[in-house]
């Protein structure tokens, strides 16, 4: 029995502001526009009358969204986000707030029930089922969006993972003298350009940057790096790592990579200027 109570007592707490600010909405409507002809009333009993009014909606919304929807919360076919118990809920919001309204006017107000009249009440009464429609149907994209951001955190988390292994991982570079052959971490190898018959290849060695020429073409090394997807040609010169690259910089009509820590600018040519921007956006 206390389950009961505590679960009854949950989803009213949880829905209590909703509750309140739909009602409170109807009766600034109600006081305001003057949709039923109350005349009759002094302007306290007016304002009383109107309190009763939307309390009977308040009433509806609580037996339907609170007491309802926990009795439906145990059915092993039905839950609160199926369209059948959305559809339903709405439904009987609407009738019930509908017909216990009309009964109000025309026996507590003495309104004369017409056409018109039940015209505006059903409207009025259809109000609060398309508030929590719009109110679920939020909520709902919030919990996707914060489902989302943990699915986000989630593949960055191990997209660096896998950057930090990938990184860890050794290239060879090839000489034509074989006794120059030497292999580096790949988060280690900032820059590799080309330099005569000869390349450079520039690498992070503690704080600081070294060199080490091999006798090769940069054609060929680009050849042997190409399985590592880091390393892209920027240049004619110049391939570069883009783990270590800072900024996309201009000056005038002509481009240049930044090096994290170097203090030359690499040049970058038109022909890979937009692959760079892509991969710096």
């Amino acid at each position: 029995m206390n389950r009961k109570l505590n679960l009854l007592v949950d989803l009213l707490k949880e829905n209590l502001r909703l509750f309140l600010s739909i009602t409170l909405g109807l009766f600034l409507f109600v006081l305001f526009f003057q949709p039923f002809p109350i005349d009759q009333f002094e302007f306290n009993n007016r304002l009383l009358f109107l309190v009763g009014l939307v309390a009977i909606i308040f009433v509806f919304l609580v037996l339907v969204r609170v007491v309802f929807h926990s009795v439906i919360s145990k059915s092993d076919y039905l839950n609160d986000e199926s369209f059948l118990v959305t559809y339903i809920s709405s439904i009987l919001i609407l009738v019930l707030s509908a017909v216990a309204m009309a009964f109000y006017l025309r026996y507590v107000g003495h309104v004369s029930i017409t056409f018109y009249i039940m015209f505006k009440v059903v409207f009025i009464c259809l109000v609060p089922p398309v508030a929590l429609k719009i109110y679920d149907e939020f909520q709902k994209l919030n919990k996707q969006n914060e489902l989302l951001k943990s699915e986000k955190k989630t593949i960055l988390s191990k997209i660096e993972q896998y950057k930090e292994d990938y990184q860890n991982r050794t290239v060879e570079f090839s000489s034509d003298y074989k006794e120059d052959n030497f292999r580096l971490l790949i988060g280690d190898v900032a820059l590799i350009k080309s330099a005569d018959n000869y390349v450079e290849i520039i690498f992070r060695d503690g704080n600081t940057y070294n060199r080490k020429l091999i006798r090769n073409t940069l054609k060929n090394i680009e050849h042997q790096i190409k399985p590592y997807s880091n390393f892209v040609r920027c240049h004619r010169t110049s391939i570069v790592n883009t783990y270590f690259v800072e900024k996309l910089s201009r000056k005038l009509n002509n481009h240049f990579l930044i090096i994290r820590g170097y203090q030359e600018p690499i040049p970058v040519s038109r022909q890979y200027l937009f692959k760079f921007k892509e991969i710096l956006a």
